[in-house]
């Protein structure tokens, strides 16, 4: 048998056991020189390919092991982020419970002090409205000059009055005044005792020479509050200070406090008429000394402080009418008699 392939004739002869094709020998050759030249450079190119490919696949495994790598480093610090944050959590959750122990203890430490205050308050009150009420008496005054623990108690007092005054909150104790308060009560009866203490001779003459912080706080305190605040202690202060005033040594004092001329100036319009009244008191006893008037008598004719008396006499309440028409015509005679003296000169 016999068939064409590529133009060329390949005859199959079949034996017994094996089949032959016949093909020309040129073809063999060429074929075998093929055959020989793929024998030579497919090695070549398959181990170059080879190379690279294992090349490439080392790389893909080392990239592999350091993803791996990387992601268990990863795994890791999120384990101990997450480690740290469970503690931080039990951390801030202790925290808390704390926090809400100790606002519970806070609250009853304010508690338990409010109590102690409202029972020190009670026993102030109580104590110094006794005071008050047996600092009445001269005698009672007396013994506790000879027992020599009046200037104790003095200290003890101005401390007392400046604290509650710089505490003082004006703008809103101005319209809600509990004037029945236990702690207004026990300020009035400080100022109450002081104001009797300086009432009587021998503790006006105490306060005129051993007493200078309290008669300085006192002055102070005045010019602290503002108008319309509090005006039964402003009384009782200026009370004091006027008794003491009764005393030669006392107002010389007083007056070589600069604070007290403005002070008065500014009490005449306070706007409570016995606030008022005891300053024109206070202002009368400074014009009844000489000495004193020398030393404050060009302030006194001042005309804008003549001007603040003046509209004080046509005030509705009587004493206080009657104190600002004595006290300008004081001051209009001071007035008339630095002109003669001018005149005179």
């Amino acid at each position: 048998m016999s068939a064409p392939l590529g133009g060329k004739t390949l005859v199959v002869c079949h034996g017994e056991k094996d089949g032959f094709v016949r093909v020309r020998k040129r073809d063999l050759e060429k074929l075998t020189t093929e055959v020989m030249q793929l024998r030579d450079f497919l090695p070549t190119v398959l181990n170059g390919d080879l190379i690279e490919m294992l090349r490439k696949a080392r790389a893909a495994q080392t990239l592999k092991e350091h993803l791996v790598q990387e992601q268990e480093q990863l795994r890791q610090e999120c384990l101990h982020l997450q480690s740290r944050l469970d503690a931080g959590q039990a951390e801030c959750q202790k925290e808390k419970e704390e926090k809400l122990l100790l606002r519970e203890q806070l609250w009853q430490s304010g508690a338990e002090l409010q109590q102690q205050a409202d029972f020190c308050s009670g026993l102030g009150s109580a104590a110094c409205s006794l005071l008050w009420s047996c600092s009445a008496r001269e005698d009672t005054v007396t013994t506790w000059l000879a027992d020599g623990k009046l200037q104790s108690f003095l200290a003890v007092a101005a401390q007392t009055l400046e604290s509650f005054v710089r505490s003082l909150d004006e703008e809103v104790k101005s319209q809600t005044e509990d004037h029945n308060s236990q702690e207004h009560q026990f300020v009035l009866a400080l100022a109450g005792t002081i104001t009797n203490i300086a009432a009587v001779s021998c503790g006006r003459d105490f306060l005129s020479s051993s007493a200078h912080i309290l008669l300085d706080t006192l002055l102070k305190l005045l010019e602290l509050m503002k108008p319309g605040v509090f005006p039964k202690l402003k009384v009782l202060m200026l009370m004091a200070l006027y008794n003491v005033s009764i005393s030669v040594k006392g107002l010389k004092y007083i007056s070589e406090n600069p604070v007290l001329l403005p002070l008065i100036w500014t009490l005449l319009d306070d706007g409570d008429w016995e606030v008022c009244l005891h300053s024109l008191r206070l202002l009368q006893s400074v014009l009844l000394e000489e000495e004193v008037l020398l030393l404050l008598g060009s302030s006194l004719l001042d005309p804008d402080f003549q001007a603040r008396v003046s509209r004080l006499t046509s005030s509705v309440q009587p004493s206080l009418r009657l104190a600002a028409q004595q006290t300008l015509q004081d001051l209009q005679a001071l007035q008339q008699g630095r002109g003669c003296n001018r005149s005179s000169l």
